[in-house]
């Protein structure tokens, strides 16, 4: 147990940052989900909806350093390449 003001200090805010990075990144995973699930069932405006939500979410991270920026650009790019195939395998 830390025994200096500052310490115990120190302690609660890191709880406070793990719960929001927690939260956070259940965000991130529920659009990406639903995002998968939209592309599945092939409703590509559902799919384009959720995809602005999730890059939005993704650039936040980023912004709070919870991710880094490369992860979040290649998360955004896979996912617009699975979007663009929607159409593809219906013209196909």
């Amino acid at each position: 147990m830390a025994n200096l003001k500052s310490s115990k200090k120190d302690i609660r805010r890191t709880e406070r940052r793990k719960t929001r990075n927690a939260e956070d990144r259940t965000e991130m995973r529920t659009y990406a989900r639903n995002l998968l699930k939209a592309i599945k069932a092939g409703d590509k405006t559902e799919a384009l909806s959720v995809f602005s939500k999730l890059a939005s979410r993704l650039d936040k991270a980023v912004k709070t350093k919870l991710i880094h920026k490369k992860n979040a650009d290649r998360k955004k790019s896979r996912m617009a390449l699975r979007i663009n195939s929607i159409g593809e395998a219906k013209a196909a």
